[in-house]
């Protein structure tokens, strides 16, 4: 989930196909942000081969083809790994701020694609090119699995008096089949006062980007929904993401970045 300037939900700003390090042109590394090498490539030894570089995302998640040639990411893959050393490093912090919290108003913040629900099959369904027509189809027909242990540690986090809410560059036409979706592989409840979605036709007052016109970047529209959320007196403890736009922009203690070669969006 690849290279749409429409607002049509997570996909719909990607900037690139692949990105494994180096992701359209910019570097990430120690959790800072590195700008934007616009240079072309002065020769073709510059450029990973997309075969080799499909093989490498492919082997990263462990890539297991079901009966009904559906793909999935391995269990036991690296990335499944990765992942729970980052849930686990995250429950930890969790369970130390709720010791002693008598506010019962601590919350967690989820993206939804690639951090809450994977979309590895509908990437290598289309060869990680997005189409906002068959992503809407396949959110709509398609139940997207967990990414793995993230319905454990939201649903440990509710347990332990974290109300869980989730925003997401998905549109608001998508709601019912994001709650379903989320419901179904055992997500806390994602009802309309937890689950925000992006309404560019109809924007929330707190979206200070969205008027006269609808300007919001992804870093504007998230931020302004957890300030939003935090001025309803939650403290947002955790704020999990896939993207460092997910993550930018405050309103939160703490933030996790979930591993994700497969794209970027700013």
């Amino acid at each position: 989930m690849s290279m749409s300037t429409r607002t049509l939900g997570k996909h719909s700003q990607k900037f690139g196909i692949l990105a494994i390090g180096v992701v359209a042109g910019a570097v990430v590394a120690g959790g800072s942000f590195a700008m934007a090498d616009t240079s072309a490539p002065r020769s073709d030894k510059q450029i990973t081969n997309m075969t080799d570089e499909v093989s490498q995302i492919k082997a990263y998640y462990g890539d297991t083809v079901d009966a009904g040639g559906e793909h999935f990411a391995s269990a036991d893959s690296n990335y499944a790994i990765q992942v729970n050393g980052i849930e686990a490093k995250a429950e930890k912090y969790l369970a130390s701020k709720i010791k002693h919290d008598r506010t019962g108003k601590k919350a967690i913040v989820l993206d939804v694609d690639d951090t809450s629900l994977s979309t590895y099959n509908y990437e290598i369904e289309t060869t990680f090119v997005y189409n906002p027509t068959s992503n809407a189809n396949y959110i709509a027909t398609k139940t997207m699995p967990a990414v793995f242990g993230m319905n454990t540690l939201a649903s440990w986090a509710q347990k332990q008096g974290y109300t869980v809410f989730y925003i997401t560059g998905r549109p608001e036409s998508q709601r019912s089949y994001t709650a379903a979706n989320l419901a179904a592989v055992g997500f806390p409840t994602a009802d309309v006062s937890h689950l925000f979605l992006k309404n560019s036709a109809a924007p929330p007052s707190y979206l200070t980007c969205a008027t006269p016109t609808y300007t919001c970047t992804t870093i504007q529209y998230k931020s302004q929904t957890r300030a939003y959320i935090e001025s309803q007196g939650y403290d947002i403890v955790g704020n999990f993401g896939d993207q460092y736009s997910d993550l930018s922009g405050g309103y939160a203690d703490q933030t996790y970045k979930i591993p994700n070669p497969m794209y970027f969006l700013p």
